[in-house]
């Protein structure tokens, strides 16, 4: 009865341990993500990250590499053409 209880003993602290350093990260990543989105802290946490990256972005010369102007400005030209086909009232 003794090896009984030593073993369940045993395979539960092993059980919580697996736990803890599997599922229960991932449960900690989701709630550090829900805090960012609910509280008011966080929320200003992130439009401050949002704010100093968009000051980085506007002290570069050149945002963007030639390969993404291109791409942009065809994807422009081409939503351009589409809305003058349309009719209007």
């Amino acid at each position: 009865m003794k090896n009984y209880i030593y073993k369940i003993i045993i395979a539960t602290i092993a059980l919580i341990i697996v736990f803890e350093f599997t599922i229960g990260r991932k449960f900690n990543q989701i709630d550090e993500i829900s805090n960012n989105f609910l509280t008011k802290e966080g929320r200003k946490r992130m439009i401050n990250s949002i704010k100093n990256e968009m000051e980085k972005a506007t002290e570069k010369e050149n945002y963007l590499t030639e390969d993404e102007r291109i791409l942009i400005n065809k994807f422009i030209s081409k939503i351009k053409k589409e809305l003058n086909t349309t009719k209007s009232n």
